[in-house]
């Protein structure tokens, strides 16, 4: 499984450890990954996601998972994200499709 944030695509960095006598060996940076759920007020449901901690800070920041898919587009977003964007997009346009249904026409 990569070590990629589906939200941010922040990845896996390599650099060096440098010591006190300037020797250098070679290191990799790992993104702070978490598994977890996120609240999805479209799908009403926890969606499981593969989140870093800076990209779960983004989604709150944006106003939560349907707003932060929703503004994003999807070349900024993993496959995992986009199929969970797909999911809300068309609960939306269900919502929306009811909602204008039950009103009466004037």
């Amino acid at each position: 499984m990569a070590r990629r944030c589906d939200f941010t695509r922040k990845g896996v960095q390599a650099g060096n450890n440098v010591s006190h006598a300037n020797n250098k060996t070679r290191r990799r940076f790992l993104p702070n990954i978490h598994d977890t759920s996120l609240y999805s007020d479209a799908l009403d449901e926890m969606v499981q996601v593969r989140i870093s901690t800076h990209g779960l800070r983004t989604v709150e920041h944006n106003g939560g998972l349907d707003a932060f898919l929703t503004g994003t587009p999807d070349r900024k977003l993993g496959p995992d994200a986009i199929k969970v964007k797909r999911r809300v997009e068309k609960a939306k346009k269900k919502r929306e499709a009811r909602e204008s249904a039950e009103q009466p026409a004037a």
